[in-house]
């Protein structure tokens, strides 16, 4: 039994999705002729291209693969990825007019609203889907099998999904969470 309250909570961080133009890019030429680039092969392979609006960071490999991260909406993804294809158009480089954009990972964060017992709910979600070494790390680890995430839980009540292939995920598993919190008697 869950609280329907706490489902939509769900605040999307970071969208993380990959997509790709199929021949080898030189690096070096981009980084010339396109402004808002960095590129240092001496400590990444990739050519880093930046969108403002929205913000987001496009990873572009020699290879043609394509990873763009810090949107913070599939949305602001699909975006970014245009931008960049419209400026390697503009260099002549054959962009695919319908771009196959898989999402990675969308890292999101909610708010239970109360503080959490973590060990408590270490030894009441069962060991075999927790890890928790508060000497290590200040959070409890619960993964979930369906959806496929990672939750944090943190003693104030705050958590992180990660893991989450779409938002509908990330809202599932904060259903989940909650749900088995409030069955354990550890949620108010």
């Amino acid at each position: 039994m869950s609280n329907a309250n706490v489902t939509g909570s769900v605040e999307v961080q970071n969208v993380v999705a990959s997509t790709e133009v199929t021949l080898e890019l030189d690096l070096d030429r981009l980084s010339l002729d396109m402004s808002g680039t960095d590129y240092d092969p001496e400590n990444f392979p990739g050519l880093v291209y930046r969108t403002e609006n929205p913000k987001a960071a496009c990873l572009v490999f020699r290879s043609g693969k394509i990873v763009c991260t810090g949107a913070d909406s599939v949305e602001d993804v699909n975006t970014a990825i245009e931008t960049l294809f419209d400026d390697l158009d503009d260099l002549g480089i054959p962009v695919p007019d319908d771009p196959n954009t898989t999402v990675q990972n969308i890292v999101s964060s909610a708010d239970l609203g109360a503080a959490l017992n973590l060990n408590a709910l270490a030894i009441g979600l069962g060991l075999e889907d927790v890890e928790y070494e508060p000497e290590q790390f200040p959070g409890l680890v619960y993964r979930l099998d369906d959806p496929n995430v990672v939750v944090l839980m943190f003693g104030s009540g705050k958590i992180v999904i990660t893991g989450a292939e779409a938002v509908v995920d990330a809202e599932s598993a904060l259903e989940t969470v909650d749900g088995d919190v409030r069955e354990l008697g550890l949620l108010g």
